[in-house]
C-alpha cells in the first residue's frame, strides 16, 4: 500500500471513527484531578485514552491511577441490575421486587426490635450530595442513631484534633498553591509520592526556591528519597517525636511568644507539661537520634514560613488524636498558621473524606458540621428537614463499634453504600462474623465485593462517570464533577438508590427529588450558619469559578482560602494547645511470640480495598499480589527466602503473603499494602482497640510474628 492509500485508508477510519468525550475528575484520592475520558467507536469495538484537564487544584496532572481508572467503570464484571439472595445464591430481580423485599425485611425488624436495630454504613466516596442524603436517610428515613462510614478509618484523628485546637476542621488551612513559597515542611506519617502523586509537584518547586523538607516515616519510599531529612521512626511513635520536637524549639527560644500569647490558650501549661521529657531517653524509644530530632526542630522553629501535614502514619493510631494535637502544637508555637505560606494540612485519603465527613455520615454530626449532641443544632435541622426535634435519633457509635453490635446482635439489619467493611475495618474476623450473623443486609454496590456478598439484597450504583455531584478536595475547595454517560443497565444513582427505599418505607415526602442540584441545594440550606457553611456555593459558581472554598455564607461572598488569619473557631477566638498527659498507652508491644512490628498502607497502583483499581487490567498487570516488605536480614534470620510466601501471625488472625525483601525499611518491622481481601488481608492481624477521643484504630502498629509457609 502506497503513501496515498495509506493516509486515505487511515481519513476513513478517522471519520468512520464515533468520539464521545466525558469531561469528569478522578474517583480516587482527594486531590479530585479533574480530566476527559474519550471513548472511540471504530469498526465496532471501543477505544479509550484519558486526557488531564487544567484545574487550580493539579494543574492538568494525573498519576497512573487517573489515567486507567475508566477501566472499572466499562468492566464487564459490573452490577447491572438488582440482585436477591435465595438459598445462598444471587438470582437478577426486578427493582421491584427488590425494593419490596428491603421494604417487608426492615419493617419486621424494627416492628419487633426498634428502630435501631437497622443500621446504615457509608463511604468517603460518596459525593457530597448523598453523603448528605445518606446521614438524612439513617435518622428520617429509618430513624436510626447507628450511622457512620469507612472515613473513621481515614481522618478522624485530625478532623477531631483540628476542632479541638481551631475550633474548625478543614483539610488544609490554606492553599497548596503556597507550598512553593514555603521555607520548611513536615510530611509526617505520609507517603504523597505514592498515595498522592499530584500533589508532589509542590514539593519539588518549594525544594528549587529552597525548602528544607521533613519527613517522618519507618521506612524509606519515593517521599522520603525526596528529603532533606529523614526521621526513620519505630511505628507508633509519633506523639513522642512531637513533643521532643515541641521542647527543643522551647529550649531554643525558637516559639513566637507573642503569638502564643496573644492568639492561643495553655502556653504555660505547655511548657511545664514538656518539662519531664528526657531527650535521650525518648530517643532510645522511638529509634532515632538526638542529632536528627535537633535538626529537625531547629529547622522548623527558625524557618520564616513552615506548614506541616499528617497523613495515616500519624493518624492511625491508637492515639492519633494526641500525636495530631501535639504537631499542631509545633505549628502554633512557631506561628506558622494564618498568614501566606504557613498552616496545616490532613492529607485526606478518600476521594471526598472532607466533604464526607462534614453533612452527617459520621454517628455525632448533622449537616455543615453541626452536632447531633447539641439542641439547637438538632432544631435547625429539624426545621429544614420538615420534622420535629425530639424525632431524631441520639449519637450512635463508630464504625468498628458498629461491627461489635452486630456480632453481638444488638444491630440486625445493615444497608451498606460504597464501602467494603471486610477488607478496610481492623479485626477483619470479627468483621466476618458481625455480617454473618446479620438477619437482613443489602447493599448498593458496582462489583461484587467481599462485603457486598454477605447481602441479601444487592442494588446496582453508577460509576463516577455516569454520577454527577460535588467533592470536597483536599484544600477544603467544593467541585463539580460533571457525568455525561449514560447509566448501564438498570443501575441507578447512589441519591436515587437511598431515594427509592425512604420512598417504599413512607417516607416519600422527605425524598422528592429530581436532581442531584436539588439535594445540594438542601444541603446548602441545611448548612447555612454551621461550621462547614456551603449556603454560597452554587453548581453555576463553581462551574464558573473552578471550585469555592467553604466556608461561604452567601452567593455574593469569596470562599475563605486561608484560614485563621484573624481568630481562630473557638469560644474565645484563641486556639488551644494542648497539654495533658499522655492518654494510658493501649498499643501492642513486640515480646517473644510477636517480636516484629507491622505496619500498613497503600501503594501506586491500588486504592481502598482494591474493588475498582482491581479491575483494571493495566493496574493489576502492575501489582496482581498482595506482599510484604521485609529488611533482607530479618528475613534470613527467620529463613524466608524472597519471592516466597510467608506467613504472617497475631493475636486475632493469619494472613499469607509474599516475601519481598527491602533494605529500606527497619529491620523490626514489616510493611504491607490493605488493598487484598481473603488470605492476603492485611487486616486480619490488626487489633480493634480504639482511639479514646476519636475512635481510630490502630492499624499502624501491630505486633506479628513470620514464619515460611
Amino acid at each position: 500500500m502506497n503513501e496515498s492509500m495509506l493516509a486515505s485508508f487511515r481519513e476513513r477510519q478517522k471519520t468512520a471513527a464515533e468520539e464521545t468525550v466525558y469531561e469528569t475528575q478522578c474517583p480516587f484520592c482527594s486531590m479530585q484531578c479533574k480530566k476527559k475520558v474519550i471513548e472511540e467507536k471504530s469498526a465496532g469495538r471501543y477505544r479509550y485514552k484519558t486526557i488531564g484537564m487544567d484545574n487550580p487544584t493539579t494543574k492538568g496532572r494525573l498519576c497512573v491511577k487517573g489515567k486507567n481508572a475508566y477501566q472499572h467503570a466499562i468492566h464487564p464484571e459490573r452490577i447491572t441490575s438488582p440482585l436477591i439472595k435465595e438459598n445462598g445464591n444471587f438470582r437478577k430481580a426486578s427493582w421491584k421486587e427488590a425494593l419490596n423485599v428491603i421494604q417487608q425485611n426492615v419493617n419486621a425488624l424494627q416492628t419487633e426490635h426498634g428502630s435501631d436495630s437497622v443500621s446504615v454504613y457509608g463511604g468517603g466516596s460518596l459525593t457530597n450530595e448523598e453523603a448528605y442524603l445518606l446521614g438524612k436517610f439513617a435518622r428520617v428515613g429509618l430513624g436510626t442513631k447507628y450511622i457512620d462510614y469507612n472515613g473513621r478509618f481515614c481522618m478522624s484523628s485530625a478532623a477531631s484534633a483540628g476542632m479541638k485546637t481551631f475550633g474548625l476542621d478543614r483539610g488544609l488551612t490554606n492553599r497548596l498553591e503556597e507550598i512553593p513559597e514555603t521555607k520548611c515542611i513536615i510530611l509526617a506519617g505520609t507517603n504523597v509520592a505514592e498515595c498522592q502523586p499530584t500533589f508532589v509537584p509542590y514539593l519539588e518547586q518549594a525544594k528549587e526556591n529552597g525548602a528544607f523538607l521533613i519527613v517522618i516515616d519507618p521506612r524509606e519510599t519515593d517521599t522520603t528519597a525526596l528529603a532533606d531529612l529523614h526521621l526513620k521512626i519505630k511505628p507508633g511513635n509519633d506523639r513522642k517525636l512531637a513533643q521532643l520536637l515541641e521542647k527543643m524549639v522551647i529550649e531554643e527560644r525558637l516559639q513566637d511568644e507573642t503569638f502564643c500569647e496573644e492568639r492561643t490558650n495553655g502556653y504555660t501549661e505547655l511548657v511545664d507539661s514538656l518539662k519531664d521529657i528526657y531527650v535521650e531517653e525518648v530517643c532510645e524509644d522511638i529509634g532515632l537520634t538526638a542529632q536528627d530530632v535537633y535538626e529537625a526542630a531547629v529547622r522548623f522553629g527558625s524557618a520564616k514560613t513552615g506548614m506541616i501535614f499528617t497523613a495515616r502514619g500519624v493518624e492511625q493510631q491508637t492515639d492519633g488524636h494526641e500525636s495530631v494535637r501535639h504537631f499542631l502544637n509545633l505549628l502554633l508555637l512557631t506561628g506558622k498558621i494564618g498568614k501566606r505560606a504557613c498552616g496545616y494540612g490532613a492529607i485526606t485519603g478518600q476521594a471526598n473524606g472532607q466533604g464526607g465527613r462534614e453533612h452527617g455520615q459520621k454517628a455525632d454530626q448533622l449537616p455543615g458540621y453541626r452536632s447531633i449532641e447539641i439542641k439547637e443544632d438538632r432544631e435547625y435541622i429539624a426545621h429544614v428537614w420538615g420534622v420535629k426535634e425530639e424525632e431524631l435519633p441520639e449519637k450512635g457509635v463508630s464504625a468498628y463499634e458498629m461491627m461489635e453490635r452486630m456480632e453481638q446482635g444488638e444491630i440486625k439489619g445493615l444497608f451498606l453504600i460504597g464501602s467494603n467493611p471486610v477488607i478496610s475495618n481492623p479485626n477483619a474476623n470479627l468483621v466476618r462474623r458481625a455480617l454473618s450473623s446479620l438477619s437482613f443486609m443489602a447493599a448498593a454496590e458496582m462489583f461484587m465485593t467481599e462485603s457486598a456478598s454477605y447481602a441479601d439484597v444487592i442494588l446496582p450504583t453508577t460509576s463516577y462517570l455516569e454520577d454527577e455531584g460535588t467533592l470536597t478536595n483536599m484544600e477544603g475547595r467544593v467541585t463539580l464533577r460533571e457525568a455525561s454517560r449514560k447509566p448501564i443497565g438498570e443501575t441507578k444513582h447512589d441519591w436515587q438508590i437511598i431515594s427509592e427505599i425512604a420512598v417504599v418505607l413512607g417516607k416519600e415526602k422527605y425524598f422528592d427529588y429530581r436532581s442531584p442540584e436539588e439535594v445540594f441545594n438542601e444541603l446548602r440550606l441545611a448548612s447555612k450558619g454551621g461550621k462547614a457553611d456551603y449556603y454560597g456555593i452554587t453548581y453555576e459558581r463553581i462551574r464558573k469559578e473552578s471550585g469555592v472554598f467553604w466556608p461561604c455564607s452567601s452567593e455574593e461572598t469569596v470562599g475563605e482560602p486561608i484560614l485563621f488569619s484573624r481568630s481562630f473557631e473557638t469560644d474565645d477566638g484563641k486556639a488551644r494547645l494542648f497539654y495533658n498527659k499522655p492518654s494510658l498507652e493501649i498499643k501492642e508491644s513486640v515480646n517473644e511470640t510477636y517480636p516484629l512490628y507491622m505496619t500498613t498502607g497503600r501503594t501506586m497502583n491500588h486504592y481502598l480495598s482494591g474493588a475498582q483499581t482491581q479491575k483494571s487490567s493495566r493496574l493489576l498487570a502492575r501489582e496482581f499480589e498482595s506482599f510484604v516488605y521485609v529488611h533482607p536480614d530479618t528475613a534470613r534470620s527467620y529463613g524466608i527466602r524472597p519471592g516466597e510466601l510467608a506467613v504472617i501471625s497475631s493475636k486475632r488472625g493469619e494472613t499469607l503473603l509474599r516475601c519481598s525483601y527491602s533494605k529500606d525499611i527497619r529491620q523490626d518491622t514489616l510493611f504491607a499494602p490493605m488493598h487484598w481481601g481473603g488470605e492476603q488481608n492485611i487486616n486480619n492481624l490488626i487489633d480493634g482497640k480504639l482511639d479514646p477521643i476519636c475512635r481510630m484504630p490502630g492499624f499502624k502498629r501491630a505486633a506479628v510474628s513470620i514464619r515460611p509457609y
